[in-house]
């Protein structure tokens, strides 16, 4: 059976719903996966996206923008295809966009992960024909420890850094992994504060409902000495700007799967690196491609030409896609 998705230079388009799925050029209707900027972009017509990313998505994109959403596993129909949102576990508000016209089931994953973070709504497997991967961490090298080993890790440098006199500053996406680490972390080692583009991002995701830690927002008339001993979550942007000054004396950390890598640390000049990434690893990504039943398998973002190759070696029917996403960048904002 023909596809039900043509990869145009707007983004991934269904010609029989008359819809494309996360495009990077303005359109007419647009199915958002999640509310990060990669994915979620200005001048679309209409948006449709879940509740959870709604919020987000008027905050960035503006409050006018025409827009409803759909809740995970509810379905609805567009011109003749049945679209239905499933979890995706990458933050909260993502979604797998299971597509169905004449018995033909495609799934576009957006991001994903599967472990569960205990922030965003975990990981479903959708069973499809056709399954569209991220593949930012599509080498075997990227393996994941548990992250409760990480958080252990991180609380640890906190409490050595509280011992010291220290703020901790630990950066991360405003949106997602911000919250995570929020979430995860041990609060009774001390008070956590927050850069103002991760306070709004939490408040935005307050507002959809979800029970989200208590956090300062750091602002000019917050003394400096209130900041030692405690926990600072700000974004990768904010490293080496002025704004890090009223934080003295600090320790840094960052956290992102390309801490893996040797050297990544020195270059963004941090103190410590924690290997927690909002994606699946390479273990996770084979497993979701197990799990979807897929006959035909397509690779965007990231190491896609690598995973590709390794999938058609295992005889899977892989082609791997030119797309304008982002993955994981250590400079972003969200």
């Amino acid at each position: 059976m023909r596809s039900l998705l043509d990869f145009t230079s707007k983004g991934i388009y269904c010609p029989e719903g008359k819809f494309y799925v996360d495009p990077w050029r303005p359109v007419k209707k647009a199915l958002i996966t999640h509310a990060h900027a990669d994915h979620s972009r200005p001048g679309h017509q209409h948006y449709l996206a879940h509740p959870h990313s709604e919020t987000i998505m008027r905050q960035r994109l503006g409050n006018e923008i025409q827009m409803e959403t759909l809740d995970y596993n509810k379905s609805i129909i567009i011109n003749g295809v049945k679209v239905s949102f499933h979890p995706a576990g990458h933050i909260p508000g993502s979604a797998q966009i299971r597509l169905e016209h004449k018995g033909k089931v495609v799934v576009v994953s957006g991001d994903y992960k599967l472990e569960d973070d205990g922030l965003s709504t975990p990981f479903e497997p959708v069973k499809c024909h056709e399954f569209v991967t991220e593949t930012t961490f599509g080498l075997p090298i990227y393996q994941w420890k548990p992250q409760a080993e990480i958080f252990a890790e991180i609380n640890k440098w906190w409490r050595q850094n509280k011992e010291n006199d220290k703020t901790s500053v630990i950066f991360a996406y405003a949106l997602g992994k911000a919250q995570r680490i929020m979430k995860n972390v041990d609060k009774n080692i001390g008070k956590i504060y927050t850069h103002g583009a991760v306070e709004n991002a939490t408040d935005a995701l307050r507002k959809t409902g979800l029970d989200l830690t208590e956090t300062i927002k750091i602002t000019n008339d917050i003394p400096k000495k209130n900041y030692a001993g405690n926990l600072v979550i700000a974004t990768p942007a904010s490293i080496g700007t002025p704004w890090m000054k009223k934080l003295a004396p600090y320790s840094t950390g960052i956290t992102s799967g390309w801490m893996m890598l040797r050297g990544t640390r020195r270059r963004k000049a941090a103190d410590r690196g924690f290997v927690l990434s909002d994606h699946a690893d390479w273990n996770g990504l084979l497993e979701a491609v197990k799990l979807s039943e897929a006959e035909t398998i397509y690779s965007t973002h990231g190491y896609s030409n690598v995973f590709t190759k390794y999938l058609q070696e295992q005889g899977l029917n892989a082609i791997s896609l030119d797309t304008q996403f982002e993955g994981e960048s250590l400079d972003s904002e969200l």
